[in-house]
């Protein structure tokens, strides 16, 4: 490893984070470098940040025996990426979005039947990130998200998902009501998350299903709506009307992750 200085080269893609990254790792998705932030020991020599911290030094290990580079980087280098880097980053070519019918199939191929998330305009990408987080605890096998006017798949959003985005399908689309005739004809009911819905607990969700969210201040669309076969919502007990759009994802995927495995 060699010590590289601020004007190293950039990549497409950028991932932070030590979970992100660890992630990133595992999913055996290309990787072109990894940088870690280096310190200096007594006798002024640069070493890399492992030497105090276990989980980057497990990272740099994996990335090692991958035959990824690693690079050790001043602390400034590190923060033009980001200020939340937690000593470490990956630099990565720019992402191959999938399709829907590629969700379709990820399911398939494991005898499952698919459970996807439709996000319709979500602009945080901290809470695109946290949504996928949960889509992939769930067991979901894909999000879908438009191509614009939507958050996509940038370093913040990576690092709000924890690499769960390194291990799960999303899909770009231009169209999210064209997307969802899609699935229709796939044989996929729709539900929409709105709070006029019927309570989620009462509703079978127990067939192929993709579950849409709305943006944080609009919900889901009109015409995404009654597209819908389905509108269903989270039953709230206090003052407050609505929850996050990744918590209400939590608790409706978590439900029908439920469901399925009654049986």
């Amino acid at each position: 490893m060699a010590y590289e200085g601020r004007d190293a080269d950039s990549a497409a893609g950028v991932v932070y984070g030590r979970n992100a990254v660890s992630e990133l790792l595992k999913s055996g998705r290309d990787i072109d470098k990894i940088l870690v932030r280096a310190v200096s020991d007594k006798t002024n020599k640069n070493i890399p940040e492992p030497s105090r911290d276990g989980r980057i030094t497990a990272i740099v290990s994996k990335a090692k025996s991958l035959g990824i580079p690693v690079a050790m980087v001043d602390k400034r280098k590190l923060d033009s990426y980001s200020p939340d880097h937690q000593g470490v980053v990956a630099l990565v070519p720019e992402r191959d979005y999938a399709t829907p019918e590629e969700l379709i199939m990820a399911a398939e191929s494991k005898g499952e039947a698919p459970l996807l998330v439709v996000l319709d305009h979500i602009y945080d990408p901290r809470n695109l990130g946290a949504v996928i987080r949960c889509a992939e605890c769930a067991g979901a096998h894909g999000v879908i998200i438009p191509k614009r006017n939507s958050a996509t798949l940038s370093a913040a959003a990576s690092k709000a998902a924890a690499g769960a985005d390194s291990h799960i399908g999303v899909a770009k689309v231009g169209n999210i009501a064209v997307a969802i005739e899609t699935l229709k004809s796939r044989g996929i009911w729709v539900y929409s998350a709105e709070p006029s819905g019927s309570s989620v607990y009462d509703t079978d969700l127990n067939r192929p299903a993709a579950f849409v969210f709305g943006s944080e201040g609009e919900g889901v669309s009109r015409l995404v709506r009654e597209k819908s076969d389905f509108v269903i919502s989270i039953p709230m007990y206090g003052r407050l009307n609505s929850l996050n759009v990744s918590s209400a994802a939590s608790v409706i995927l978590f439900e029908a992750a439920r469901q399925r495995r009654l049986l």
